[in-house]
């Protein structure tokens, strides 16, 4: 009979009786929503740069004024959160600027040339 080179385990997976390592240990689990979304992405216009982070139903908590079209985005509805990248006072006032848009007001958006 061929000799096996496998260590032998018992049923419990390591040889002492105490869970093997890392990957007996319960893995977290993955926020699909939050791996989506949490993410800013950066996008270059005639009228500046934006950072864009989208906003999933499912975290659509409060009511907003959409700058685009000035109607109310509900709470649950999908939209985008957009702030300014370079602002004139540096990335915090760019951020504390942000506002919420309808996605399709966001890219249906005139630039304005001054």
């Amino acid at each position: 009979m061929p000799r096996s080179n496998r260590p032998r385990r018992n049923a419990s997976g390591s040889r002492s009786g105490k869970p093997a390592g890392k990957w007996t240990e319960p893995a977290d689990e993955l926020d699909l929503e939050r791996a989506r979304a949490g993410i800013a992405r950066r996008e270059s216009a005639p009228d500046g740069d934006w950072m864009v982070r989208t906003m999933t139903a499912r975290k659509a908590e409060k009511q907003y004024i959409c700058p685009g079209c000035s109607t109310a985005i509900l709470p649950g509805i999908a939209h985008l959160v957009v702030w300014s990248d370079d602002h004139l006072f540096g990335e915090a006032a760019g951020l504390a600027e942000r506002r919420h848009w309808h996605t399709n007001c966001w890219t249906s958006r005139t630039y304005r040339y001054r």
